[in-house]
């Protein structure tokens, strides 16, 4: 008998809030487990350059240097932010339900991925998504009151841990990832975007040509080394049992696992094993 390894996908329901017992647990069509930000289709770097607002760049220092300890906040701000995105589609299809659009993304759901081999963990949520203008303007170059408020009360001894209060626990992803990579399609932009950075002090915006969202938001983090133990399983599991306590949308985790499968030799295989050896043995 011959002992494979087949590498399987796995969907887990982590956290069904507002889902059946039988809901079923496909990928999205098209979606790859674990998407690089470098995937062939998206031409990394490329597109405008932009230089972080001052107070972001002091934002992301404390969020950095004073969470380091803490560092699985990540997920919870992602969560809550993918929450809150589909919260504001849901609001406007009740009067206008065209909005949800249809199959697919007319689901509102998150979905978490995990990818060992390519080292990233994507979150992708079917809320509202974002234009091109709102992925500069929210994430990088205008100065929020939030930002500036953070800062604030962080001066004054204010609990780092409740900057989602502030509007600015994105920037907590850094406290795990190298690369983050936000892919965004909103119903209020014909096309789809792509926000980059590396934390350093400029962040990329470029159009997206990579696999279609229909809408909503796909954020891709390559970890960091030390970082690797939100890409298990069981870790990921607890975490969004933690953090999805009132989140009203259901949150799937897709891992990937090896299996050892036996695979049966047929009798031809095995004559045609046999003769290659015994060739190798004349020429030797």
């Amino acid at each position: 008998m011959l002992r494979l390894l087949v590498t399987c996908v796995c969907a887990v329901a982590a956290a069904t809030a507002s889902a059946p017992e039988d809901a079923p647990l496909n990928l999205w069509s098209g979606v790859t487990v674990g998407l690089k930000s470098d995937d062939a289709s998206v031409e990394k770097g490329a597109g405008e350059q932009y230089q972080f607002q001052a107070d972001v760049n002091k934002l992301m220092d404390i969020i950095i240097n004073s969470l380091y300890s803490k560092k699985e906040i990540f997920l919870r701000e992602l969560i809550s932010n993918g929450s809150d995105a589909l919260d504001k589609v849901r609001f406007m299809s009740l009067t206008d339900s065209a909005v949800l659009g249809e199959g697919d993304t007319s689901k509102l759901e998150m979905k978490l991925i995990a990818d060992k081999e390519a080292k990233t963990l994507t979150l992708i949520d079917r809320g509202c998504g974002m234009s091109k203008e709102d992925l500069i303007n929210h994430l990088g170059t205008v100065a929020q009151s939030g930002t500036s408020s953070f800062i604030e009360a962080f001066q004054q001894g204010a609990d780092v841990n409740l900057i989602g209060q502030f509007g600015v626990g994105f920037y907590s992803v850094y406290l795990v990832a190298d690369n983050v990579a936000v892919h965004s399609k909103s119903n209020e932009d014909d096309k789809q975007w792509v926000w980059e950075s590396t934390a350093d002090s400029t962040f990329s915006v470029y159009e997206d040509k990579g696999e279609e969202l229909g809408r909503g938001t796909k954020i891709v983090l390559t970890l960091k080394e030390d970082c690797l133990e939100f890409l298990e399983e069981e870790r990921l599991k607890g975490l969004i049992k933690r953090y999805s306590e009132f989140i009203n949308f259901p949150i799937y985790l897709y891992t990937t696992k090896e299996e050892e499968e036996e695979v049966p030799i047929e009798e031809g295989d095995e004559d045609d094993e046999e003769g290659e050896d015994e060739e190798d043995e004349e020429e030797g």
